[in-house]
């Protein structure tokens, strides 16, 4: 497996995008995944992305987007979700990105007004829309399993049963460690997985609330997911997650403790390569 940052780590903070991108390589990072509108930017700032990736010796493995409008009720709605996700698979075809990972949202109104049912099959069929526009490019959708209550797709099995009523090859699962801990889920549930995961996220929490820390920072017990992410053949990139970090202007401490906490971890598993 490659070692990789998602661009996202520097938000927030004095370190500017490019310049992150820079960092990350020197910092040590196989590889990146980029967190950035295409709506909300021009040719001229995701030209200067991509060349920085490519200056840098980065592969870009994802671009990264919330559409939780997916399974809005109103179809306008769901609709200009689908189509910004294709915006987003159309910079990373600028990137030579390998997939668009995609958040699916939540049920609204805490399932009481509009029927779960629903609003899993908007998800659906969103998700089937974008999986056949991404393996139009040769590209895949990795579908980020969230650790929250109402969260469409927030546990092993629910991400098995939408994979399965998509029912696209280029639909998959994307992985997050720390997100499976917060859902109590044994490493073991990931061989149910076997197969489908076209991505993974790696990341600390304290056991009861979202987090994003440096690995060793919480209390996640990460060995075994790692060996369970390997057995169920994954070969792709973990990539490091950190997101608003409580101290700004330290971000760069942050993002090489992570980086050092999960070489650490990947080499002692025997699966950094």
């Amino acid at each position: 497996m490659k070692l990789g940052l998602i661009s996202s780590a520097w938000l927030d903070s004095p370190v500017g995008h490019l310049d992150g991108i820079r960092k990350s390589k020197k910092i040590g990072f196989d590889t990146i995944d980029i967190f950035g509108d295409p709506m909300e930017m021009d040719a001229a700032e995701r030209r200067a992305i991509r060349d920085a990736c490519r200056d840098a010796g980065l592969p870009v493995i994802s671009t990264v987007m919330c559409a939780l409008g997916i399974a809005d009720f109103a179809k306008v709605v769901r609709r200009f979700h689908i189509d910004r996700a294709k915006r987003f698979l159309d910079f990373g075809a600028e990137l030579d990105s390998k997939n668009l990972l995609l958040v699916v949202g939540e049920y609204l109104w805490e399932q009481e007004v509009i029927a779960p049912e629903h609003q899993w099959a908007w998800a659906v069929e969103g998700a089937r829309e974008i999986g056949e526009y991404a393996a139009a490019s040769g590209r895949e959708v990795a579908i980020e399993l969230e650790p929250f209550h109402l969260s469409i797709v927030n546990d092993v099995p629910k991400m098995v049963r939408f994979l399965d009523d998509v029912g696209l090859a280029a639909v998959k699962a994307n992985v997050d460690v720390s997100h499976l801990a917060l859902v109590n889920a044994d490493a073991s549930e990931i061989l149910q997985l076997r197969g489908r995961i076209a991505h993974a996220h790696f990341s600390d929490c304290d056991g009861r609330k979202h987090g994003d820390l440096p690995p060793g920072r919480g209390v996640v017990n990460f060995p075994p997911y790692l060996a369970a992410l390997g057995e169920a053949g994954f070969e792709g990139s973990l990539s490091i997650e950190l997101e608003y970090s409580p101290q700004p202007e330290k971000i760069v401490e942050w993002v090489e403790e992570a980086y050092r906490e999960t070489d650490k971890l990947m080499q002692a598993a025997g699966i950094r390569g």
